[in-house]
């Protein structure tokens, strides 16, 4: 008989009364999205492994209070967005223009996106999904940030509607006016950038 696995709540419930398997496993199943989600929004790539590992750490000083009033994986990244700001607060840094933003997420998110399917491709196709990535990745950074979070949240994370709602505390009708400008910016950004690549 194969067993059900275990909700993220469940696990959480157990790794509050000591069980570190249980914590393990929810480190093996988070740990990459969170990163992923940090990466993007923090404006300094030497941050981004500081805000993981303090939220983490966050996430077992806060053990005796949780409850699972919500979904486990908004409440870690409710944590980490909150520590993100409170190191924003503390530098006196904002999340200001794109242009004044490092590229934190770069080389690792197109490699990743594209790694698994190049060995299977010719070189030129290979070549040409990085080139797509690359494109698509540009548009991406220069989104205004919180429409930036929303993209990200949702296709790179798979979050809900509702999850990205209580993540970053607005409702969700702002939730899809973030996301809807966010993919007419795309597309706009793209058909631009592909109409300056045809010859003249």
């Amino acid at each position: 008989m194969i067993s059900t696995p275990q909700t993220d709540e469940t696990l959480m419930l157990l790794y509050c009364e000591g069980d570190l398997q249980a914590f393990r496993e929810l480190y093996q199943r988070h740990s990459n999205g969170l990163y992923r989600f940090i990466s993007w929004r923090s404006p300094r790539r030497e941050w981004v492994d500081e805000i993981v590992q303090d939220s983490w750490a966050a996430l077992h000083t806060a053990r005796p209070h949780y409850t699972p009033l919500a979904g486990f994986r908004t409440y870690l990244y409710q944590i980490a967005r909150n520590r993100l700001i409170d190191l924003l607060r503390k530098k006196e840094i904002f999340l200001v223009g794109d242009d004044e933003q490092n590229d934190v997420f770069d080389n690792a998110a197109i490699d990743n996106a594209t790694h698994a399917n190049q060995d299977a491709q010719s070189p030129e196709a290979a070549l040409d999904k990085k080139q797509q990535a690359d494109r698509l990745h540009a548009a991406i950074r220069v989104l205004p940030n919180d429409q930036k979070e929303a993209l990200v949240l949702q296709q790179f994370n798979g979050l809900s509607l509702e999850e990205i709602a209580a993540i970053t505390a607005v409702p969700v009708e702002t939730v899809k006016s973030r996301l809807r400008y966010a993919m007419q910016k795309l597309r706009s950004q793209l058909h631009s950038q592909t109409k300056q690549g045809e010859p003249a």
